[in-house]
Formats: structure tokens, C-alpha cells, sequence
């Protein structure tokens, strides 16, 4: 793998330099590692490019502003021009699909197509509680459980994110959490509500008109995966329910997810 840091926003790329380029973002407190059981499926026949988001993985972790979901849609185009890339299909997964999808609304001419994984729709498909909830909660108790954090403790609030029985959370998964900033990770967290908040995805796609798919296993214990429906209001939008698989399809099942996921981009590239 290479590893390049485009000014304060870590880019790792895969895949031949020519080949069709194909944008992985992850979701919050993620980094590119989310994607390393996918990569290798995909980079065979496309240039796979990951970003760390701002505050995330190895990018720079401000403590002021900049944490908003559209500013983290252009830096991520930024990076893509830097790279010389004049269209992509761009995946994102959780959260990550409110940075692809901000982006495409920014840069239709940049955006092939989307592909949204186990994104909500609309705010109040969300599954409240966990540990997550808690860190990103009223400020005073939200510093109080950051000073606390643990690995035991972010590899329980981690469970969340899967729900293969048996499945054995990555490290590095861990220390993405545990090298967040309270302040970088409370940010981003809000700044999603916000985006969501202020309209709901299928609206947001519809204006967008960019060829979508939709991946969601069906047991998310993050976002119901009856939601997933929400996005059939968009036209011509493909809906994929994975079963048995839970809010990481990439990482729980990256086999079915690749498949998948080459099938559409074939479509759209």
C-alpha cells in the first residue's frame, strides 16, 4: 500500500493509477483501516482512493472549527484534485455517506454515482443509547467519559458497530477511537445530526440525481435497518439488505459487500 499526506488530510491509495478511481470514506470515529478487508477485493480493477477525515485516523485534529459535514465533503474533493481524479464513484459508510452525498452535492461533475452503507436516512431512524451517545452527550459528562476512556471500554461501545457472533473487533479499530479528541469527535457527531436534521437523505439524493446504492445489514444496532427503505423514494436507487450482517457489512461480511459493490460500480464507471 502507499501512503500519502495531502496537507492536513491522510490519503492512502491502491490500485493502478489509471484505472477508474473509487473513494472510500468512512464514518465517524473510523479511519481508512474501516476499508482494509474490502480493499484488496477492489483495487485488482480500480484506483481505491481512503481519506482519514479531519479529527480522524492520521489527518490533523484541530481544535477549532471545520467539522461540519460539507466542509468535510471539500476537503475530500480537494484531495481528489490534488490526485488528478476527474470523476469517481464515491462510497461512504455510516456517516461517511453524508460526506459523499455533501460532496456530490457540491461537485456533481466529480460524482459517477454513490454508494451509501448502512447511512441513515432521516434522524429519527437512529437507535439511541450505547456508549457512543454517552461520550458525545451534554459536555460536562460527555469530558468526564473521554478522561475515562479505556480500550476495554471502546471495544464494548465498538460492539455496536457489528453483530457476527464471535467477531473479533480489530485493534486498530480501537485505537481510532482512543486517538480522537473529545472535541474532534463531539464535533463531527453534532455536525452529522445537523446535516441530517436539516434535510433527509432520499430529499438530498433526489435533488443530487446520481446513480445510488444502498447497503444495509439487517441487524444494524445503530440505524433500523427498516429505513433502508426510506431511500426506494429515490429514483432508480438500488436497495441491498444484507442478512445476518450488522452496521459494518465491509468488515463483518467484505466478501458479499465487494460483490456487491463491483456490480454497481461496473454500471456506473
Amino acid at each position: 500500500m502507499r501512503g500519502d499526506n495531502a496537507a492536513d488530510i491522510h490519503v492512502r491509495e491502491d490500485g493502478p493509477d489509471d484505472a477508474p478511481a473509487l473513494v472510500l470514506i468512512h464514518g465517524l470515529a473510523g479511519s481508512t483501516h474501516w476499508w482494509d478487508a474490502l480493499v484488496p477485493l477492489l483495487a485488482g480493477s480500480h484506483r481505491v482512493i481512503r481519506v482519514d477525515l479531519l479529527g480522524h485516523g492520521r489527518s490533523a485534529k484541530p481544535a477549532g472549527r471545520g467539522y461540519e459535514i460539507p466542509e468535510h465533503g471539500r476537503r475530500v474533493g480537494a484531495v481528489l484534485d490534488r490526485l488528478g481524479v476527474g470523476r469517481a464513484v464515491l462510497v461512504g459508510h455510516s456517516s461517511g455517506g453524508y460526506v459523499a452525498t455533501a460532496l456530490a452535492e457540491q461537485r456533481g461533475d466529480l460524482v459517477t454515482a454513490l454508494a451509501l452503507i448502512d447511512t441513515g436516512p432521516r434522524l429519527d431512524a437512529f437507535i439511541a443509547g450505547g456508549i457512543a451517545g454517552r461520550l458525545g452527550s451534554a459536555p460536562v459528562l460527555g469530558s468526564l467519559l473521554w478522561r475515562l476512556r479505556s480500550d476495554s471500554l471502546m471495544r464494548r461501545g465498538l460492539h455496536s458497530g457489528f453483530s457476527r457472533a464471535g467477531y473479533e473487533i480489530p485493534q486498530q479499530l480501537v485505537d481510532d477511537v482512543l486517538g480522537m479528541t473529545h472535541h474532534g469527535f463531539t464535533a463531527t457527531s453534532r455536525a452529522a445530526e445537523r446535516y441530517v436534521t436539516q434535510r433527509a437523505m432520499p430529499d438530498r439524493l433526489r435533488a443530487i440525481g446520481a446513480p445510488l446504492l444502498v447497503i444495509f445489514g439487517e441487524e444494524d444496532h445503530r440505524w433500523r435497518s427498516a429505513s433502508a427503505a426510506d431511500y426506494r423514494a429515490v429514483p432508480g436507487a438500488r436497495v441491498e439488505l444484507l442478512p445476518g450482517v450488522g452496521h459494518s457489512p465491509m468488515l463483518e461480511d467484505p466478501q458479499r459487500t465487494a460483490a456487491i459493490l463491483r456490480t454497481f460500480i461496473g454500471t456506473h464507471m
